[in-house]
């Protein structure tokens, strides 16, 4: 008579004291694997902290591939996403609204590729226009995600990860006053530019 194999409970691929990438938060380091019972079934906890936001979170291990929770990026994709950040901004021609939301998008998606495509659009040099207060703010959250990620990897601390990002971005092909139809489409900065457009 076959016996009925009972499933078993799925394994963590995470352990204690490493880093993951967990997509809204950016990194955070698993402190243990807490056993628990819900419901009258046993469940097992992945618990990560975040402590530069003071923060802990417990995910169920079944449930930590669909909310994204990853382990660090490799040293090839780090390698790219530096590459990323070195290249020629790609600014789409659309209302500034719909491209925070899509910066947005990137930041909270966890991908350290998509991350480092955030910083190279928003990147501005010490010669180019001021950044608008939400196009900072989208930066500096891209920046830190992307640094954060880079410390963990290398093993160094976050200013450092900064650094090495901040010397990819001064190699970056210089970026051009914005045209007119760009300038257009800038709903937080039209006004300033048509002034500069009518002088």
């Amino acid at each position: 008579m076959a016996t009925v194999k009972k499933s078993a409970a799925p394994k963590s691929a995470f352990k204690p004291n490493e880093h993951v990438v967990y997509p809204a938060h950016g990194v955070g380091q698993v402190q243990a694997i807490e056993k628990t019972e819900f419901a009258g079934h046993p469940l097992e906890l992945i618990v990560v902290t975040f402590p530069k936001d003071k923060m802990t979170l417990r995910v169920p291990i079944g449930k930590a591939k669909s909310v994204g929770m990853r382990k660090l990026a490799d040293a090839e994709t780090m390698k790219k996403a530096l590459e990323t950040v070195a290249g020629r901004a790609r600014v789409k021609r659309t209302m500034w609204s719909r491209r925070a939301q899509e910066y947005e998008a990137k930041i909270n998606s966890g991908d350290l590729i998509a991350i480092s495509e955030v910083v190279r659009d928003l990147y501005r040099a010490e010669s180019q226009p001021e950044q608008s207060y939400s196009e900072r703010q989208l930066y500096e959250a891209a920046l830190d995600r992307m640094a954060r990620e880079i410390a963990a990897i290398n093993k160094s601390d976050e200013d450092e990860a900064i650094k090495l990002i901040e010397t990819q971005l001064a190699k970056s092909p210089k970026r051009a006053a914005k045209t007119d139809a760009e300038a257009d489409a800038d709903s937080e900065d039209d006004e300033d530019e048509l002034h500069e457009k009518a002088a």
